[in-house]
C-alpha cells in the first residue's frame, strides 16, 4: 500500500482538489484555506484540508426556506 503524504506542496493540493494552483496562493496568502508556510514554501496539512472542504461544502441536501 502506499504511503498517503500528510503534507501536501501547492502543486499536490491544487492536483488533489481540482483547483488552479494561483487560485490555492492567493488563498493561503490571505488565510482563506488552512496552510502554514516554511520560508517561501506553502505546505497544507491533508487531514485539514479535508475537514475545511467538508466544512465550505454547499448543497448538502438542505431543504431552502
Amino acid at each position: 500500500m502506499d504511503k498517503i503524504d500528510k503534507w501536501l506542496t501547492i502543486d499536490e493540493l491544487a492536483s488533489y482538489i481540482k483547483m488552479s494552483r494561483t487560485k490555492l496562493y492567493g488563498m493561503a496568502q490571505r488565510g482563506e484555506v488552512p496552510a502554514s508556510k516554511i520560508g517561501n514554501q506553502w505546505r497544507f496539512d491533508r487531514e485539514e484540508i479535508d475537514r475545511w472542504m467538508k466544512a465550505h461544502a454547499t448543497g448538502k441536501g438542505e431543504p431552502k426556506a
